[in-house]
C-alpha cells in the first residue's frame, strides 16, 4: 500500500511542476505580446510585471476553451501609471485593452469592451465672470 501511496504522490508533484511550467511560458508569452502591443501604440510597458488576473471558460464556434487575462501597467508619457489587460487562449491574443485603445482581434466578440453611448455627452460651456452674472 505504501509504493501505491507513493506513486500517486511522485504523479501529483509531477503535475504540479508541469502545470507551473506551462503557466510561466504562457506568462512570458503574454509578457512578449504585452510589449509588442505596448511599442505598437506607443506606450511604455512599466516594471516588466505581466501577472495573471483571471481565466474563464469561453465558447468560440461551438468549442469551450480556457481564456487566460492578464493585467499590467503601461505609461502614456512616461509620469503616469495606467492599467492595461489583454487575453489569450493557448498563444493567440484573444483582446487587448490599453489607456488609449480598446479592440478585439477579428473574429472575436466584443463583450471586454464597454459599450459606449452617444448620449452620455455633457456640453462644456465657459463660465460668466461675476460681474456679468445675472440675479
Amino acid at each position: 500500500m505504501s509504493e501505491l501511496s507513493d506513486l500517486l504522490l511522485l504523479v501529483l508533484l509531477l503535475a504540479v511542476i508541469g502545470l507551473w511550467l506551462k503557466l510561466s511560458r504562457a506568462r512570458e508569452q503574454a509578457t512578449q505580446e504585452g510589449r509588442q502591443q505596448c511599442q505598437q501604440h506607443g506606450l511604455q510597458l512599466l516594471d516588466e510585471s505581466v501577472g495573471l488576473r483571471g481565466v474563464r471558460m469561453r465558447r468560440i464556434d461551438g468549442r469551450w476553451l480556457l481564456e487566460r487575462c492578464y493585467s499590467f501597467e503601461v505609461s502614456i508619457d512616461g509620469d503616469d501609471r495606467e492599467p492595461g489587460q489583454l487575453w489569450m487562449i493557448g498563444q493567440t491574443l484573444t483582446g487587448v485593452s490599453l489607456p488609449t485603445i480598446q479592440s478585439h482581434l477579428p473574429g472575436m466578440s466584443s463583450e471586454h469592451v464597454p459599450p459606449t453611448p452617444a448620449d452620455n455627452v455633457v456640453p462644456i460651456r465657459p463660465r460668466l465672470p461675476k460681474d456679468s452674472r445675472l440675479h
